[in-house]
């Protein structure tokens, strides 16, 4: 019988020995955890696997994060907020965080990648539906260029040079994005920074 508990221990123990920059190896790994090399085997099929399913677990806890954000009235608001979710999961684990977009791994479930930037399609569709953007704005592109943004700030603040004061950017770049798309300056402006609070 396989322990989940297992599982998620060796996961965690390889994302913390990335934050100390303590080479992961197969003996590194179950040092002090209790467990034997061979468990990563058993959970992973050996180091390649081990690495796809921290890639998979990114993608999860991120999914479950963005879960969290009950929309609203005002889309846009809510929009902003799936960004401040994303960037709040990055700045939790953003050595798991790195290891989600290392594409020399596979996902286990490829589609779970889609699902995490599908919460920002059905965001711009509800604010195309409540007239914030205009007509023929394509959700894709657009929860695209959204995600590029939050992207862009997590690698630089969560795994990068900028300082935590930096995200503040978010608010007008998200704007700027969101306004081109056809929603109202002022107003965008003032849901954009209601939801932005990573």
């Amino acid at each position: 019988m396989k322990d989940p508990a297992v599982r998620s221990l060796l996961i965690d123990r390889a994302a913390q020995m990335l934050a100390a920059r303590q080479p992961v190896t197969l003996r590194s790994l179950v040092a002090g955890t209790g467990v034997s090399t061979m468990a990563v085997y058993t959970y992973f099929d050996g180091m390649d696997g081990l690495w796809t399913a921290m890639r998979q677990e990114g993608f999860t806890r991120l999914a479950a994060r963005l879960a969290t954000i009950t929309p609203s009235e005002d889309p846009v608001r809510d929009l902003a907020a799936l960004g401040a979710a994303y960037l709040s999961n990055a700045l939790a684990v953003p050595d798991l965080y790195r290891v989600m977009f290392d594409a020399g791994f596979e996902l286990e479930n490829p589609a779970a990648a889609d699902d995490t930037l599908h919460y920002l399609v059905r965001g711009v569709e509800r604010a195309s539906a409540a007239g914030r953007f205009r007509a023929g704005v394509d959700p894709l592109e657009l929860a695209t260029q959204a995600w590029m943004i939050g992207h862009g700030l997590a690698s630089l603040v969560a795994t990068g040079p900028l300082p935590p004061e930096a995200l503040a950017h978010g608010v007008p770049l998200l704007t700027a994005l969101f306004v081109s798309a056809g929603d109202a300056p002022d107003r965008c402006r003032r849901s954009v920074e209601l939801g932005w609070r990573p």
